[in-house]
Formats: C-alpha cells, structure tokens, sequence
C-alpha cells in the first residue's frame, strides 16, 4: 500500500462549518491511516472557547451527526493533531487554561515545521 503524506488544514476564520468540515476531513484522513492535523489561525480560536458550540448543533444532531464539541472530541480521541494559534487565543481574551488539553499552542511557523515537507495543505 502506498504511504499517504500526512493533511494540514488551517481554518482561518470563526466559522463553525469550516472547523465542522476541517474535523471531518482529519478524521477520515486517519481512516485512511495517515496523519492529520488543524491549525486554528487567529480568529478561529474563539470557536474553542468553552463552551464550544455552533448555531448549527441542533439541526447536526437531528440529522444523526454528532454536534461541534462531540466532533472535536472525537477528532481528538481518533489522533487529529489540533494546534491553536497563539495570537488568537490572546485576542480570543482566552488563556491555556480555557482549552482542552489535548489542544497544542503554538504558531504558524511551528505548525508547519510539525507537519513535515511532504505535506497535504488545505485551508477553510
């Protein structure tokens, strides 16, 4: 079987679909037996300050699909590597405490110094 090159996603603004869809993405990446990992650049931080919902929940939950906490969780739980920005955990007004703490801090540069050379990169 051909070794798949680990996915990168940066989700760059507080939008819950995007991060829904970056959640998705990462973990059927790990289906497949690869890596994944989810930067959340600047603004997105705000949508893992606690308690993290989205407007979309109730409806995601009606259709048989687990809501914005449960997804991350979930991600979390399967390997997704999730990394927050810095930056925007500061101008979220949040602090390390705030987040799960399977989540890293960390910046772009490291992030992408993580996630190698031979890397996937997607951004939503």
């Amino acid at each position: 079987m051909i070794q798949r090159p680990p996915l990168a996603l940066i989700v760059v603004s507080a939008d819950p679909i995007r991060l829904r869809a970056a959640l998705t993405l990462a973990r059927a990446e790990i289906a497949l037996g690869s890596k994944a990992s989810i930067f959340l650049q600047g603004e997105a931080a705000t949508l893992l300050r606690p308690p993290i919902h989205a407007p979309q929940d109730e409806s995601w939950r009606t259709a048989g699909e687990p809501d914005l906490a449960g997804l991350l969780d979930e991600a979390l739980d399967d390997g997704v590597a999730i990394n927050l920005c810095q930056s925007g955990l500061a101008m979220s007004g949040m602090t390390a405490r705030d987040i799960d703490r399977r989540i890293e801090l960390s910046g772009p540069l490291a992030f992408l110094a993580a996630a190698g050379p031979q890397i996937r990169l997607l951004s939503l």
